[in-house]
């Protein structure tokens, strides 16, 4: 007996020693000098996409860094990028657990961070064939006319008194009232943006430093800091906001086919797709965070990137109002022929991705990538950012030039990997359509019907970014419209 507990720790020992030496032998990424506890946190400012990219241009287009206890793997090539996820998309396919998206997203049954397994491409199958195809995404597209006009009638009460509007309020309200409207056939009752304010104050949390996500030992620090309390609180007044809304669909009686909404959908599919309610909710947030901020935000630096270079906004309504004519308004269809203004949103989303890193990622097994192991449980984080205005990808990377997509076959879906606003793979937003259309008929609507001048008071306009996931501006953009019949 003796014998054989000896041979069993000698086996146990043997085990030990031999996967030590074979992790020794990995070949890891480039990595910077790290300090007990908190490994690399030391060198990530308030824009952590800005600090990656720093630390890539000194150690290499694939980094290794330590926040806290957790290993994470940063990618800012477009080699790199494809690597992860179209030659080894399997083995990065499933996302990290983060505690306050897991909050929010209830236990990671939307479907930007399920987890790949049947769950995950059953609630894909439901997004991209039932709730956001081209076909549904043409049943909207009275409400976004509706929504338009408003916004419109709104901005030209101020045309005559020359007063400045507060175009980032006017986009985020126009994109909270359109989501909800086709999602669950409702508007803010306060008549104002409270639930897009709502979607931003989401991913403000999601952006906020947890120690429970990259020290799990020190959880409890996140109770001292209120940040528990605030996603606990937020999630309470959105789960509480949408249990409400769902009732009332459950409640009220079949709609016309053609005028269901989102909610409507998705209760149809609970039985076909094995969706519960929790599940419902889920999608629903994926809806709202996806579809209200990263849209207005996108509108907003198409505004203020062409206010900088009148130029650009000169040859941008030109070509819109050329292609427009007599009519009064723009339409869906005159936005295809408007192949200026695509560059100028392409442009903009270069420079200002909805998300300046990719959702991350998370290796289920040790992977070679390009010559270099990274580890199972590595969190991987493809810095879009960086990428999108690397010099040796695209000339004067820094400026705003809409013309360098003039013969450039890049379309928004990632397929070069260079650029990727919408991610890439299998895991690409499955809102990409809906988002794109939005921004470009909003775009279009402002120049067509407007001139604009900066206030008095604002001799340059601030540029600067907001911290957080989402390249926000930092301050809100406040332009003073101009009725076309008067400039």
């Amino acid at each position: 007996m003796v014998l054989e507990y000896l041979l069993l720790l000698i086996s146990v020992l043997l085990l030990i020693r031999f996967r030590r030496a074979r992790s020794k032998k990995l070949n890891l990424p480039p990595s910077p000098s790290k300090l007990p506890i908190i490994g690399n946190m030391h060198q990530l400012g308030e824009f952590s996409h800005n600090s990656f990219l720093d630390l890539s241009r000194k150690y290499g287009k694939i980094l290794l860094v330590h926040l806290a206890k957790s290993p994470w793997v940063i990618i800012s090539s477009p080699e790199m990028a494809r690597e992860i996820m179209k030659t080894h998309d399997n083995e990065f396919a499933n996302r990290p657990v983060l505690t306050a998206a897991n909050v929010f997203f209830y236990g990671y049954t939307d479907v930007s961070f399920a987890p790949n397994n049947e769950y995950w491409r059953q609630v894909r199958k439901l997004f991209v064939q039932e709730l956001l195809n081209a076909k549904r995404i043409l049943s909207f597209k009275y409400v976004r006319e509706e929504e338009m006009t408003l916004v419109i009638e709104n901005i030209s009460r101020s045309c005559s008194s020359q007063t400045p509007v507060n175009l980032s309020e006017i986009v985020l309200t126009f994109t909270n009232n359109l989501v909800c409207r086709c999602s669950i056939s409702t508007k803010s009752k306060e008549g104002n943006s409270r639930f897009g304010e709502l979607s931003r104050d989401v991913v403000t949390l999601m952006s906020t430093f947890s120690f429970q996500d990259f020290s799990p030992a020190l959880g409890w620090i996140d109770s001292l800091t209120g940040l528990r309390k605030k996603v606990r609180s937020l999630h309470q007044e959105i789960d509480t906001y949408f249990e409400k809304v769902i009732e009332e669909h459950v409640s009220k009686s079949q709609q016309d086919g053609s005028k269901k909404d989102i909610l409507d959908l998705l209760l149809h599919g609970q039985v076909e797709y094995g969706i519960s309610r929790d599940n419902i909710k889920a999608l629903l947030m994926d809806i709202f965070v996806g579809g209200t901020e990263t849209a207005a935000t996108a509108m907003e630096w198409s505004m203020a990137e062409l206010m900088i270079k009148p130029h650009l906004m000169k040859k941008a309504q030109e070509e819109v109002r050329r292609v427009v004519g007599t009519k009064s308004h723009v339409s869906e269809e005159d936005i295809h022929q408007m192949e200026y203004l695509r560059c100028v949103i392409k442009e903009v989303l270069r420079l200002h991705p909805p998300i300046s890193m990719l959702v991350p990622r998370v290796s289920y097994t040790t992977a070679n990538v390009l010559g270099y192991d990274i580890p199972a449980n590595t969190i991987v984080l493809i810095n879009a950012y960086a990428i999108q205005r690397d010099p040796e990808l695209w000339e004067n990377a820094e400026e705003f030039i809409p013309e360098r997509f003039s013969n450039d076959n890049n379309d928004f879906r990632g397929q070069d990997y260079k650029f990727m606003p919408f991610g890439s793979g299998r895991r690409t937003c499955p809102g990409m359509g809906f988002a794109i259309i939005v921004v470009e008929t909003v775009v279009a609507n402002l120049l067509f019907h407007f001139d604009w001048k900066l206030p008095s008071d604002v001799v340059d306009l601030d540029m600067g970014e907001a911290p957080g996931m989402n390249v926000n501006r930092r301050i809100p953009l406040h332009l003073v419209p101009v009725s076309r019949s008067t400039s």
